[in-house]
């Protein structure tokens, strides 16, 4: 096994390519020069000792080297020792709610960015438990497959927003539906959906899904953010502020928590609902019951111990540019008598 650490490093080949065209056409020239001095039969008797063949070896041993030297800034690395890794964990899946009402400012920073926090503080105290992020609006789309790279996990979150979803308002149906398609492991018995959403709901479907839900195993915990005071909706292009959202009578629309969907729908998925405005017991709350879960093995991989490689192509490649230097372009006596190229004449 190996694996290779600077790959940027290849295109230094690109060089030894451009090398080898100048050689090919700085040799035609020269023929073409020759030609024009003297015979060909009368260039050999001038210069008996030239030898073509030691000028080719001469750049084929630059070109090794240069070769093997930018072989050795990439690192290749040999796997020298085998070690099996087992993997427990749960599959925990978030649905994000980015309609256009997240964008409330009733608590803060936003209904969004309180949602964000949620989730990435909740992954910062994962185990080796997988992820999956659903966003929703009007419609749902995969942000992110069930993966254990809590990094990407992460980043993705991050660009999460309403101007990804093509349809808005909020159908958690939507999203709930993808839900149950979302784990990939059929064996896996601890399967987690935990929806954050401020409970707007625009379709009434929830209920036959959500026990769908339980039936396959899967136990759905909600979230709700926002306040029943509820609040306006800022519209932004950027950082710009462009007004509040207006209905169609051209009033502002104020938004407002609606925590009786979110607790019905914990309930018919035998999860919990959780308050979420604030942070920090959120978190806690569900890493408590992520942590509570009995941990199944859902993955076994084989790592290598790596060394470095590099050391070797150097010495290489000195050798090939050492044997370069010492070489002369003239004919020795044992290559001489090979006749290669055909250079002796008749």
């Amino acid at each position: 096994m190996y694996q290779l650490e600077e790959k940027k490093y290849f295109i230094y080949f690109i060089a030894i390519a451009v090398l080898l065209v100048a050689y090919i056409l700085v040799f035609l020239w020269k023929k073409r020069k020759q030609k024009q001095f003297a015979d060909i039969r009368l260039l050999d008797k001038l210069s008996p000792a030239r030898s073509t063949f030691k000028s080719i070896l001469k750049i084929i041993l630059v070109t090794l080297g240069l070769s093997a030297l930018i072989i050795a800034l990439v690192n290749p690395k040999m796997g020298t020792k085998l070690k099996t890794i087992k993997r427990e964990g749960v599959d925990i899946v978030f649905a994000l709610d980015v309609s256009k009402s997240m964008l409330c400012e009733d608590i803060a920073p936003s209904r969004l960015a309180k949602a964000k926090q949620i989730i990435s503080k909740t992954i910062d105290k994962l185990g080796s438990d997988r992820i999956g992020i659903i966003i929703y609006a009007g419609n749902s789309y995969p942000l992110l497959p069930i993966t254990t790279d809590q990094a990407a996990a992460k980043m993705f979150l991050q660009s999460a927003s309403p101007d990804m979803v093509s349809s808005q308002g909020t159908a958690i149906n939507e999203a709930l539906r993808l839900a149950k398609t979302y784990y990939d492991n059929e064996e896996q018995t601890n399967k987690f959906l935990v929806l954050i959403s401020d409970g707007e709901d625009h379709t009434e479907e929830n209920t036959t899904i959500t026990n769908q839900l339980a039936k396959d195993g899967i136990k759905v915990y909600t979230v709700g953010v926002g306040t029943a005071k509820g609040g306006p909706i800022k519209m932004k292009i950027g950082n710009s502020f462009m007004g509040y959202k207006k209905d169609r009578k051209g009033e502002v629309v104020i938004t407002q928590m609606h925590d009786d969907i979110l607790k019905q729908i914990a309930s018919e998925g035998n999860g919990k609902y959780i308050y979420g405005n604030k942070t920090s017991s959120t978190v806690d709350t569900i890493t408590e019951i992520l942590n509570s879960a009995q941990k199944k093995e859902f993955e076994t991989k084989q790592f290598s111990d790596y060394k470095d490689q590099f050391q070797w192509f150097i010495a290489l490649g000195l050798l090939f540019l050492v044997i370069d230097v010492f070489m002369f372009e003239k004919k020795t006596k044992w290559i001489q008598k090979m006749n290669l190229f055909n250079e002796k004449k008749s």
